[in-house]
């Protein structure tokens, strides 16, 4: 019998992997499938899954030992490629400011590492992280699991979760295969090294195909497989459509009027997302968008809307999208991680993605998804180190998003006088740049949206032929 592990681990993997038609094809193509949470079982209430076995995964919390050398690889690997300026970047903002005994523990490691960070240090570090789990409960507990399902093969919905590297080295002692995929289109060159060896990668890209064996030297081309990314299949599945007239009745948008989009960005990278918002208000308001058109903001779906409170009494006039991401686990490590997204939620981003004139954004993943619908973007990155607001404009140097503003696929707004004048021109002119946006969706996205769980089905279960 061919049995498929799937690992779930956070929210967004749910919106990815169980929202999608994953599940359904993954059924098609194994005997049996197994999946493996780190979300608790009632999370899955609302969904038909009765062709599959549901486990809930204790959650393991690291030792210290474990954090050290986990740290100790991360860093090493930021080291290796700080020529990357991703890398760079996080490798300067993980540097301690204080002197705690931790602090002093990091400070170590990032004095050692400017010495030693070669691959085979890496690896080396990891295998003793990996030692450590062994006498552990928990992964005794995952290793009583595994033993007892006995899957052919255990496939990670995300690279890079500490949390579940116990469950990966309990799968490489009984010597399962196992392949991840790999999360987000940043994950690779600005992000630290994933939680473990694995072998064989799903990737977005042939892209992302190269920066993987570029940032992984030992792995070999075999071992990647470009999929595409199930990340955007709701925009292809029929049961998300919703009509124009139903997007306008939901959100009480004036159809006669262009519609702006605002995607937030979460608190920890979006502070200046009320500066933005007040900007367009304001410039609706006083007819400098020469357009006439209203405001949509969408939240992020890793917070409340708590902390725009004075702009939507400032602006009564703007029109709200606060995710519908339902909290399924209390007093988590990360609890944002334990947030998943609603049937409905899913519903209300493709109408936007597929109704709304123009998006603004902060550099994110929402450029694509517009892009998909071949709808204008402008990036705002208003702050920088001299004028005191969040320095949001190094994201322009990151690797994954220098591509995207060298491609001119969407237009950068350093100030509210660039956000007004490049509003003015993506509402009176919306196709300027269809050709660099279709350019830029084929080089993040090599795949076509349709049948991209079946592909990826297919893929897995090609992996054990």
């Amino acid at each position: 019998m061919k049995k498929l592990g799937i690992v779930i681990t956070d929210g967004v993997g749910f919106r990815n992997f169980i929202m999608s038609d994953f599940i359904p094809e993954a059924t098609k193509q194994f005997d049996s499938v197994i999946l493996y949470s780190g979300l608790p079982i009632h999370a899955y209430d609302a969904i038909s899954q009765s062709n599959i076995t549901i486990k809930e995964l204790d959650v393991y919390i690291e030792s210290k030992p474990v954090w050290f050398f986990r740290k100790w690889k991360e860093v090493a690997h930021l080291r290796k490629y700080k020529s990357f300026y991703g890398m760079k970047d996080n490798l300067k903002i993980g540097y301690p400011k204080n002197n705690s005994a931790r602090a002093l523990l990091v400070k170590l490691i990032y004095f050692v590492t400017r010495f030693v960070h070669s691959d085979n240090s890496i690896l080396w570090i990891e295998k003793l992280q990996f030692l450590f789990f062994s006498k552990n409960k928990i992964t005794q507990s995952y290793l009583r699991l595994l033993e007892e399902d006995k899957p052919s093969h255990l496939f990670f919905t995300h690279q890079r979760p500490p949390f579940l590297a116990p469950f990966l080295y309990a799968a490489q002692q009984l010597k399962i295969p196992t392949s991840t995929f790999i999360f987000s289109w940043d994950n690779l060159a600005s992000k630290g090294r994933m939680l473990g060896t694995f072998d064989y990668f799903l990737v977005w890209s042939r892209l992302m195909q190269s920066e993987l064996l570029h940032f992984y030297p030992n792995v070999s081309i075999e071992k990647v497989k470009v999929v595409g990314t199930p990340q955007f299949e709701p925009y292809v599945m029929p049961k998300y459509e919703t009509t124009s007239a139903e997007f306008y009745t939901k959100f009480s948008l004036d159809a006669n009027l262009k519609t702006i989009c605002y995607s937030c960005a979460d608190v920890s990278i979006g502070s200046n997302d009320p500066i933005v918002i007040t900007a367009i208000a304001k410039g609706l308001r006083n007819n400098d968008i020469k357009t006439k058109a209203q405001l949509i903001v969408r939240t992020s779906p890793a917070e409340d809307d708590s902390r725009f409170k004075s702009i939507r009494e400032e602006f009564p006039e703007i029109f709200w999208n606060v995710p519908k991401w339902i909290l399924t686990r209390e007093n988590h490590a990360e609890s944002w991680s334990q947030r998943i997204p609603s049937e409905e939620d899913i519903k209300d981003l493709r109408s936007l993605l597929e109704y709304v004139d123009l998006n603004v954004n902060m550099c994110s993943t929402m450029s694509l998804d517009f892009m998909l619908f071949d709808k204008p973007v402008i990036n705002t990155v208003f702050g920088n180190p001299e004028n005191g607001l969040y320095d949001d404009q190094r994201f322009l140097n990151f690797d994954h998003y220098k591509k995207v503003v060298d491609s001119q696929s969407v237009t950068i707004a350093k100030n509210e006088w660039e956000l007004i004048d490049q509003i003015n021109i993506a509402l009176a002119n919306p196709i300027e740049r269809i050709i660099q946006r279709k350019s830029m969706i084929d080089l993040q996205v090599s795949e076509s949206l349709e049948g991209t769980s079946k592909r990826i089905a297919l893929t897995l279960k090609n992996i054990l032929e």
